[in-house]
């Protein structure tokens, strides 16, 4: 029993030491404080939006018919190269060429007729003229004349118009080209009455594209011909396209209460990767700046915490909208800079220091009590609803 007690009067000797110990220090683990930095350095500093498209050839050219028939011939298949003229398919001429010999035989008969009332008009004209007929029948053979004569030219324009279809029975491609796609085959009949069919779908240059892509309207404002586009597509995950912003159509287009505007794109296709139809992910840069003085964008959010400071350290401040700290021997001192563009993460330095310089852009506080910091918030992310700088830290 009396060993037990010597024993207790031990462990409580120790924890009063410890606990004078804990005192004497002030209770918590001495404070260090370390800072993050980045040196004013030239960046390529740009904005960007991202939208998706649809690749498609720049000019193509739908084929039809403007006569009905029976397809009898087809010279091209898909995926053809044509050339302007070119024959690519054939309508059943016979009904057209039957309508063409009946209407050469109306203008036949038409102009005997004419032949006959000019001649009978002449005669009744020398016997007017010697007061032998009345001025009735002159009138009525005048009028003969005059009605063979518009049935002559009634029936030559017939004549034209049957050619003119059968000429149109003959299908030839209108462009230089190639042969997207086809929707009738050998045998088919294709009926011209209300509309006209489709029969082909010619490309003129593959090797030429575009992408017609939709942007939002909180975006469209920043769209601008000229400015660069780089796209991917899923065909080829790994391959990256670039084109320029061709034109910003201003028709709006509404779908599930979302506005669009459709932006296009050019997209050379040499190698003949780009197919018709393929979706592209692209990505169109609103602004770019290249080889400009630039900082991260938080060191211009950076102020010292007095605070913090050791007994040797002191701030030396200066008047100005914007500002850069540096860390001169003991001295938090401060530099007044002019600002340019800023994409959020990085911003343009037009002047107030020297390239090279290394800014202060956060500090770190570990020990005491817990850890402190003062480093920038992301200002897309949700702040936390307690004041506790350090959930809002963010790693450089």
């Amino acid at each position: 029993m009396l060993k037990n007690k010597k024993l207790w009067f031990i462990i409580g000797g120790i924890a009063l030491i410890a606990l004078i110990i804990w005192l004497i220090s002030g209770g918590k683990k001495e404070e260090k404080v370390s800072f993050e930095t980045a040196k004013v350095e030239k960046q390529n500093i740009h904005t960007s939006i991202t939208a998706t498209g649809t690749i498609e050839p720049v000019t193509s050219v739908t084929v039809g018919t403007q006569v009905s028939g029976i397809v009898s011939k087809l010279y091209v298949d898909y995926n053809s190269e044509v050339k302007k003229g070119q024959v690519i398919a054939e309508l059943d001429k016979t009904n057209l060429i039957s309508e063409l010999n009946r209407a050469k035989a109306d203008l036949s008969s038409a102009q005997s007729t004419l032949n006959y009332e000019q001649s009978n008009f002449n005669r009744y004209q020398t016997l007017f003229d010697k007061g032998l007929v009345s001025a009735n029948d002159y009138e009525n053979a005048k009028l003969s004349y005059e009605k063979a004569r518009q049935t002559v030219n009634s029936s030559r324009e017939n004549v034209q118009k049957a050619q003119t279809n059968l000429g149109y029975a003959t299908i030839t491609s209108p462009i230089d080209g190639v042969v997207l796609s086809k929707s009738v085959e050998e045998g088919q009949t294709v009926a011209a009455s209300f509309n006209t069919p489709e029969l082909f779908t010619i490309a003129q240059d593959l090797t030429n594209m575009r992408v017609i892509a939709d942007i939002d309207e909180a975006d469209i404002g920043g769209v601008q011909e000229g400015q660069r586009v780089s796209f991917t597509v899923d065909a080829f995950p790994d391959d990256h396209f670039e084109g320029a912003v061709t034109q910003v159509r201003q028709q709006a287009t509404t779908s599930s209460n979302v506005v669009t505007y459709e932006v296009v794109i050019s997209a050379p296709n040499k190698d003949l990767k780009l197919k018709p139809g393929l979706t592209a992910n692209v990505t169109i840069y609103t602004m770019e700046k290249n080889d400009i003085l630039a900082v991260p964008s938080k060191a211009l959010r950076f102020s010292p915490n007095e605070a913090l400071l050791k007994k040797d350290q002191k701030i030396e401040d200066c008047e100005g909208e914007h500002k850069l700290w540096t860390i001169e021997g003991s001295t938090f001192k401060a530099h007044k800079v002019e600002i340019g563009t800023t994409n959020g993460v990085m911003t343009e330095i037009l002047k107030g220091i020297a390239e090279g310089t290394e800014v202060l852009t956060d500090l770190n506080v570990t020990g005491g009590d817990q850890p402190q910091g003062q480093q920038a918030s992301n200002p897309f992310m949700p702040h936390p609803r307690n004041n506790n700088k350090n959930q809002n830290q963010q790693k450089k």
